[in-house]
């Protein structure tokens, strides 16, 4: 693929408060770098999302209740030449990261933030998942899977996403462990077919007999021991009658 080739930089993840500042100021940069999440969590680095800690705390003094907090994926090299959009209509969508670099998503508001903890269970895990949204490829702004498998082949080592870990990596641990799922299948089903065979062997089939066979339907009728003694001769159950001899 074009990307491939394009051997881009490792990804720099920048949470930016939009506040559609005139083109000649700057953006107001916050020492505040996004981190993949530290509870457990399974599936919080996959080939095409990944789950950061939410910035609780962090934009209360830069952001006002009205303002917009938007997750900016980029390039690192792509990120030096990123300026604020003038307009929402401006802002770059996911498709654009292949071409421009970057892309902004998961737009949030102060009090979607809260510096108190969530009152869950032990298992709620507060995250912002990063392309979780499979269904919204081709929609502005959304929260679409990230592509694969270019960004991921960046033969250098990713930075502060997603967690100091190779590109290469991330790839290799949500393939392989599928691939080894399948060889196991293949060898659980490989081993049934063979110990069955031992264990039940192969009945010779039925051979099928030529010819056909023709019953005959008999009535019996049980005749009490007393009865049998009277009658006469050739009047037995199970004989013929004695033929007439009258002319």
């Amino acid at each position: 693929m074009g990307l491939a080739q394009w051997q881009p930089h490792p990804r720099l993840l920048v949470l930016m408060v939009l506040r559609w500042l005139p083109p000649s100021l700057s953006l107001e940069l916050i020492p505040y770098t996004p981190q993949i999440t530290a509870g457990t969590l399974e599936g919080k680095v996959t080939a095409s999302t990944f789950s950061l800690e939410q910035p609780r705390c962090v934009f209360d003094g830069y952001a006002s209740a009205n303002e917009t907090i938007w997750l900016v994926v980029a390039f690192s090299n792509a990120s030096r030449d990123f300026q604020n959009p003038p307009t929402v209509a401006k802002i770059p969508a996911s498709p654009q990261l292949l071409t421009d670099g970057h892309y902004m998503t998961l737009p949030l508001f102060l009090d979607q933030l809260p510096c108190e903890e969530p009152k869950g269970g032990d298992g709620d895990v507060p995250v912002l998942r990063v392309g979780n949204d499979f269904g919204c490829r081709q929609q502005p702004y959304c929260n679409a899977p990230l592509p694969d498998p270019g960004p991921y082949k960046a033969p250098s080592s990713i930075d502060t996403w997603p967690g100091r870990r190779s590109g290469c990596m991330i790839v290799i641990a949500s393939i392989l462990p599928s691939l080894a799922g399948l060889l196991l299948l293949a060898f659980l089903a490989a081993s049934t077919m063979h110990f069955s065979s031992l264990w039940w062997p192969e009945e010779a089939p039925e051979q099928l007999r030529i010819g056909s066979f023709r019953g005959k339907r008999y009535m019996t009728h049980h005749i009490p021991p007393s009865e049998a003694a009277t009658l006469p001769v050739g009047c037995e159950p199970g004989l013929d009658p004695l033929p007439s001899l009258s002319p």
